[in-house]
């Protein structure tokens, strides 16, 4: 009786077990179409009063994102992005250019926070119809439209006993996004991200014409990126 028991009891764990393995493959059969993205990173502003970029001489600040995306297709995803990213005047301007700054009015220092929210669709290099069939490395990048608010602290000299007057400008800009994405586990991938918010003004600083092109973001960022399905197909 006891071998019979046995038996069964075997054919019982074996049948559980395919049928959980079972359960599985037809869970995963499901593509995570949707991302969660968190990225941190290292960022400057191109400012009028922003320093001497040819020699590398301005301010580095952070910069924080968070992102959700929805793949379209093997190729192609719909992603909204928000953040903050904080901005900072910098560098050691001659004379010449304080004389021009002081009979124009404009700020000699600008220290703040840039607000920002884009939509873009981005374009893999390697296409991938489900989550579970992504290569190891992939490329990604794309460009979009969004809008910025930026908060600044702005004053008229490099005097430290002037009392910084408050400022805020709402501009759009262009995002230009790409990265280097690493699988790190089926739902996760670890990407490298560089990032140009080319914005629609050169007044983010209260600074104008004193550079060639108006003031512009960059971040160069860690993302964390997650992919997950709703609860009821989970």
């Amino acid at each position: 009786m006891k071998p019979l028991f046995h038996i069964c009891l075997i054919t019982f764990i074996f049948l559980a077990i395919q049928s959980s393995q079972g359960q599985n493959f037809y869970k995963e059969r499901i593509s995570r179409d949707n991302i969660l993205t968190l990225g941190v990173g290292p960022s400057f502003a191109y400012l009028d009063n922003g320093g001497q970029y040819r020699d590398l001489n301005f301010e580095i600040k952070p910069a924080f994102s968070l992102g959700l995306t929805k793949k379209l297709s093997p190729m192609v995803e719909l992603r909204t992005t928000t953040g903050v990213q904080w901005i900072s005047s910098g560098g050691n301007p001659p004379t010449t250019i304080r004389d021009k700054w002081f009979f124009d009015n404009a700020a000699f220092t600008a220290k703040g926070q840039a607000y920002f929210f884009d939509m873009m669709p981005s374009f893999y290099l390697i296409p991938y119809a489900n989550h579970m069939h992504r290569s190891k490395v992939n490329l990604y990048g794309g460009a979009g439209l969004g809008v910025m608010q930026v908060f600044t602290h702005q004053t008229k000299s490099f005097n430290s006993e002037e009392d910084p007057t408050r400022h805020t400008i709402t501009t759009g800009y262009v995002p230009v996004r790409a990265g280097l994405s690493l699988r790190i586990g089926p739902y996760s991938d670890l990407a490298g991200e560089g990032t140009m918010l080319w914005t629609f003004t050169d007044n983010l600083d209260g600074n104008v014409g004193n550079n060639r092109f108006g003031d512009h973001l960059f971040q160069a960022q860690l993302v964390f990126r997650r992919y997950f399905v709703p609860k009821t197909q989970e």
